[in-house]
């Protein structure tokens, strides 16, 4: 009798806490199920399921550690895919890492499964959301092409359909990051399997490099309109926020850029408004719709807009040193035949801390102001040299006119003429 008395008073306390920790476990459950489930979580369930997955938490075994980090780290992923929040994504970022840390404990019988692909993927996703310096992205990179290599999805973690979505994901965001290091067959191999707004993009990056700039413009056109759609509307449902988004102004830009160089002026304009509206910090579409202006015979607005390019990037440089708003001001002194001044200028963008991609257009410029400005013999040679790597928006024809008559002038003092400057 004493034997089963104690027994039961042993018993029961341990009873009432399996109890306890079995209603949290099913609380977490419903709380993940009504973000995971949902067409887009609203915040107020994003943040009641991360608050049921940390009470689960606090009681659960280790075995369960790992399952229930990754529905806090989900939850918080959907939370900041809401705030837009660094911090945010940090979190969820610390959250399925620990998921990750934890998976050894859910060893069976000394046999531990490969991480589940999906959750790599997605901790991989909320690193590159939270903003990593350049080693966080070539981490975030490796562990992405590790778990989109050959995945295998089983349905333990999350159901085996949804962690195919999700590595579906992580292979968009490997070529965002493609994208973003110009590999654009890289980019191409990619986005195959996901056709739609960014295999568009990498199609018009493509027409773009080979100069098809029409067809690049019309690609780019129709990323855009896609692109649009989905800002009009919401995401069918909460993975789809986990996917890379385009840099707006800069995709604006790169569209007017595109229909400025296929001669579809005007809408270069409008595209390029839109670009300096979204973001109006950023110099590149001001630059662009001073050339779309000048290609339209608007010269006092092309001479405003290169005003406001080189003023644009003075005020966004560090300590007041900036390569581009020295180029973009060279410009302006050059169309108003200040050529002395202009060349000045052009020294100094080369001296100062200007992007790689303009480096050869500050070089052509330099030469072009300084055989405009009579340095003829001297910089001739220079200049037809440096038009080999310019950029598309450099003006070519205008330079080589210009070595033209700087060559003919130079004959006609051979020959006996005036003297050559």
């Amino acid at each position: 009798m004493r034997f089963l008395l104690i027994l039961t008073l042993v018993s029961a306390p341990l009873t009432a806490a399996d109890e306890a920790r079995l209603a949290l476990d099913l609380k977490a459950q419903a709380e993940f199920d009504r973000v995971d489930l949902s067409g887009v979580a609203r915040l107020e369930d994003a943040g009641q399921c991360v608050q049921s997955q940390a009470a689960a938490l606090a009681v659960a075994a280790p075995s369960d550690a790992a399952l229930l980090h990754y529905r806090k780290g989900f939850c918080l992923l959907a939370e900041a895919a809401t705030t837009q929040r660094t911090s945010d994504y940090s979190a969820a970022a610390g959250e399925l890492g620990k998921a990750i840390e934890a998976w050894p404990a859910r060893a069976r019988k000394g046999i531990v499964e490969p991480v589940s692909p999906g959750l790599r993927v997605l901790a991989a996703i909320a690193r590159l959301e939270a903003a990593p310096d350049a080693a966080g992205l070539e981490r975030a990179q490796n562990e992405l092409a590790s778990a989109t290599g050959a995945p295998v999805c089983e349905a333990d973690v999350m159901p085996a359909a949804f962690c195919q979505e999700v590595v579906g994901k992580g292979r968009d965001w490997l070529g965002w990051m493609a994208l973003k290091n110009g590999d654009l067959r890289e980019a191409a191999r990619d986005f195959a399997g996901s056709p739609g707004a960014w295999a568009d993009w990498v199609d018009g990056r493509q027409a773009f490099a080979g100069s098809r700039y029409r067809v690049a413009a019309d690609r780019y056109q129709a990323a855009v309109g896609l692109w649009e759609s989905e800002r009009r509307e919401s995401p069918p449902n909460t993975l789809q926020s986990f996917a890379p988004r385009p840099d707006w102004a800069g995709t604006l830009a790169d569209l007017g850029g595109a229909q400025l160089l296929a001669g579809e002026h005007r809408a270069a304009i409008a595209s390029l408004d839109r670009a300096a509206r979204e973001d109006p910090s950023r110099a590149r579409p001001l630059y662009l719709r001073a050339l779309a202006k000048e290609a339209t015979g608007d010269e006092a607005g092309a001479l405003s807009d290169y005003n406001l390019a080189s003023r644009t990037a003075f005020a966004s440089a560090q300590d007041l040193a900036s390569g581009e708003a020295h180029l973009y001001r060279g410009i302006l002194l050059y169309r108003r035949k200040e050529w002395s001044r202009a060349e000045e200028e052009f020294s100094s963008a080369l001296n100062f801390a200007i992007p790689v991609a303009l480096q050869p257009d500050a070089e052509a410029w330099r030469h072009l102001a300084a055989v405009a400005g009579g340095s003829c013999q001297a910089s001739v040679n220079y200049l037809e040299r440096s038009l080999e790597s310019v950029s598309p928006y450099f003006p070519k024809a205008e330079a080589r006119a210009m070595a033209g008559s700087c060559t003919a002038r130079g004959r006609t003092a051979s020959d006996g003429g005036s003297p050559a400057n």
